[in-house]
């Protein structure tokens, strides 16, 4: 026999999940499209999200698709973040060796650290630097994605993050272009040109399509230093976290964790993954799960935006984001020719 307490707590779980059930299945929907999309026109897929779910923002209004909406572009987001683990190994980092370790690591710290000071100069929040930056450094719109949800509430923070989306999802194709022309200008060998669009190319499917549109070579060397970007979520995440704590800048709300949850759960995942127990079934399962989340909370945060939010940023934005793409670009190819 249970106590009113326990049978109230047990009863609110089917009832919490009617209430969430149409936005997360609009979500859903408007995720599958992207794909489709995405898989047929060549376009990055969190691109599509967006602006399939910018077209539906009428569905965040209040009514029975919001509570889903908000759940999946907060909650979901966040599961999706810690399953990036499962596309990782420490097998595969320690693979490359230490100079593509070291190209990786000085321009992602660079890169970042350039990126808060240039924002703060231009008049932004060093966090928008920070997410901006990172999100260059890193994996893209998953970074920005993974950074947005360890940075305390704002004001501005959804429209920071939908704005940094756009352009690293844009910059990412055009540099998936226009790399391999630079790399073959060069005359890199195919070891330099993937270490050299590995590390500076913003998204994985950039990264694989530049890599291999080259050589299997290319593409294989590319696709392990961009997972390499990856790794480095964490501790980027660690340090956002530690930097809000100590500099006070979550504003109206507490500090958030230290290092939170979905960060130890991609760590656990990474370490699990390099265990090589997992069935490489289960694995890639997991990874693709994750794209599936991240790609259904970007197209949530589509529908919680108004599209003439996106045009009320201006220029500045644009500049630091492409001035970021291009310091990247030269930080990488100084440090390769410095190696050689």
């Amino acid at each position: 026999m249970h106590t009113p307490m326990t049978a109230l707590s047990i009863d609110a779980w089917p009832a919490r999940g009617r209430a969430l059930f149409p936005g997360t299945l609009a979500c859903a929907v408007v995720a599958a499209a992207a794909t489709f999309l995405s898989q047929h026109y060549g376009a990055p897929v969190m691109l599509f999200a967006l602006v399939l779910g910018m077209a539906m923002n009428f569905l965040s209004a209040d009514g029975p698709c919001k509570p889903g909406i908000e759940f999946t572009a907060r909650h979901v987001l966040r599961w999706g973040v810690a399953l990036l683990g499962l596309r990782i190994t420490a097998a595969q980092v320690m693979a490359l060796g230490w100079h593509p370790v070291l190209v990786v690591a000085v321009s992602l710290v660079l890169t970042i650290g350039v990126s808060m000071v240039v924002a703060r100069l231009m008049g932004f929040s060093v966090l928008f630097g920070l997410l901006s930056g990172g999100a260059t450094a890193i994996c893209g719109a998953s970074a920005a994605l993974a950074l947005a949800a360890a940075l305390p509430p704002h004001p501005l923070k959804e429209r920071a993050t939908l704005f940094t989306v756009v352009g690293v999802s844009a910059l990412s194709t055009l540099t998936m272009i226009a790399y391999p022309m630079i790399a073959r200008a060069l005359g890199m060998d195919e070891h330099a040109a993937g270490v050299f669009l590995g590390a500076t190319i913003h998204d994985v499917a950039q990264v694989v399509g530049a890599g291999y549109g080259m050589s299997q070579a290319t593409g294989d060397t590319a696709t392990l230093v961009k997972l390499m970007r990856v790794s480095a979520l964490l501790p980027v995440i660690l340090f956002a976290a530690m930097f809000v704590r100590t500099t006070g800048r979550a504003v109206g709300a507490s500090p958030p964790a230290l290092l939170p949850w979905f960060a130890v759960a991609f760590a656990a995942l990474v370490a699990i993954n390099s265990t090589g127990w997992l069935p490489k079934a289960l694995a890639t399962g997991g990874s693709d799960l994750s794209g599936w989340f991240l790609v259904a909370a970007m197209a949530g945060i589509g529908m919680k935006t108004q599209l003439r939010e996106l045009m009320d940023v201006g220029l500045k934005p644009v500049v630091l984001m492409v001035g970021e793409t291009a310091f990247i670009a030269a930080l990488a190819l100084a440090l390769l020719r410095w190696a050689h």
